[in-house]
C-alpha cells in the first residue's frame, strides 16, 4: 500500500518547478493554518461595512488589541509569496 507521502514525493517528481512553487506556498499556509486558527469571535466592534472609505478606516489607526502583534506580522511574513513583476 502506498502511504500519502510516498504519493506526494512522486507527484513531486512530476511537475514543473512553478506548479511546486505554488505547492509549497500553499502547503505553508496550511501548516499555519492548522497550528493556530485565527478567533475573531471576541470582536465587539461592528463589522465595517462594504464600500468604506479610507477615511472611515482611520478611526482604527493605532488600536491593535492584544499582544499578539509580533506573531500576526511573522505570520504573514512567513505565508506570503514574493510579488512577481
Amino acid at each position: 500500500m502506498t502511504t500519502i507521502k510516498e504519493k506526494l514525493l512522486a507527484a513531486i517528481e512530476a511537475v514543473p518547478e512553478s506548479i511546486l512553487e505554488e505547492t509549497l506556498d500553499y502547503l505553508e499556509y496550511l501548516k499555519t493554518r492548522k497550528i493556530k486558527p485565527v478567533d475573531v469571535s471576541h470582536r465587539e466592534e461592528e463589522p465595517i461595512l462594504r464600500d468604506s472609505k479610507a477615511k472611515d478606516l482611520l478611526q482604527f489607526a493605532g488600536t491593535w488589541q492584544g499582544d499578539d502583534f509580533e506573531e500576526c506580522l511573522q505570520l504573514v511574513y512567513d505565508t506570503r509569496s514574493q510579488a512577481e513583476f
